[in-house]
């Protein structure tokens, strides 16, 4: 497997600039939180944020997709927490996502029917035939449970300060489980399935 796999690999598991994008509006929320104590206010600079660096992804013609997740993901976590009138419910939505994905990368686990194989079989030309190759299905088995740790950590950091209403401690938890945590991740994932050769496809 070579570079362009890599950017293949990278690009499908959502973009470092991706993850930059949806954790610098966090951070914008808690320190205006810290300063003004007005969860509207707060609110009106996250999203404001977001829809700034969107903006900067336009202008230097980079791809729009994951920004614009991160905007509408930014949007939705402001409303909830608005809904609400809590600053900590900013954060529940997170909670809920890692929730989900954690156990829909368990479940794939068990059925034998990896998420990372899934989502990069086909990108990186081997389609859903390593499903045939033992080490191959293997290493997308141990890449998946690489992310599903990652949801987990997440959950088991972030729930407890969650219930706790340390805002504080959620929010800079959310950071540094956010764009390290994923790098680490990411980079564990390229080099598991690097190891084993791309099965190739049937003629």
């Amino acid at each position: 497997m070579q570079e362009e796999d890599k950017a293949k690999v990278v690009n499908a598991l959502g973009g470092k600039k991706g993850i930059i994008d949806s954790t610098i509006p966090s951070l914008v929320f808690l320190l205006t939180y810290n300063v003004t104590h007005n969860l509207r206010a707060c609110l009106y600079v996250s999203l404001a944020t977001a829809a700034l660096l969107m903006l900067w992804r336009l202008i230097k013609r980079d791809t729009l997709m994951h920004s614009i997740s991160g905007f509408i993901g930014v949007a939705f976590c402001g409303w909830f927490a608005w809904k609400t009138g809590a600053a900590k419910d900013y954060y529940a939505p997170s909670l809920w996502k890692n929730t989900g994905f954690m156990l829909a990368y368990l479940l794939s686990i068990l059925v034998n029917w990896p998420l990372i194989g899934v989502l990069l079989g086909p990108i990186l030309g081997e389609n859903f035939n390593w499903r045939k190759d033992p080490k191959r299905l293997a290493a997308y088995k141990k890449a998946t449970w690489i992310w599903f740790a990652l949801f987990a950590l997440r959950l088991g950091i972030q729930y407890p300060l969650f219930k706790a209403n340390q805002l504080n401690a959620l929010g800079i938890a959310n950071i540094f489980l956010g764009f390290p945590l994923y790098l680490a991740t990411l980079w564990g994932t390229w080099m598991v399935i690097k190891s084993v050769p791309v099965t190739k496809t049937d003629n």
